[in-house]
């Protein structure tokens, strides 16, 4: 599943619950900012969970943004995101 993201350029998916706060602050912010990104829930999708369990030293910590160059931000604040989008 993750493999098939097929991310490019300023593209980047955030893995996130319904259920939380953190979550739904930053997609806020990013629509403020105008910023896309495509959403995956972890509790409906097993191996995005494994993938932000990898990626947060085994704990499943969202929300979490998997970019096109294969990096990711755990509970990123929106200027963060705004700073690794300029680098890409």
């Amino acid at each position: 599943m993750i493999d098939s993201l097929a991310l490019t350029g300023q593209e980047f998916v955030m893995f996130s619950t319904e259920w939380c706060g953190y979550c739904k602050r930053l997609k806020s912010q990013l629509g403020e900012a105008g910023i896309n990104f495509r959403e995956i829930n972890v509790e409906e999708n097993p191996d995005s969970a494994s993938f932000v369990e990898k990626v947060n030293g085994g704990n499943r910590v969202v929300p979490t943004l998997l970019f096109s160059d294969g990096s990711a931000l755990t509970n990123p604040s929106v200027i963060a995101v705004k700073e690794k989008l300029s680098g890409l």
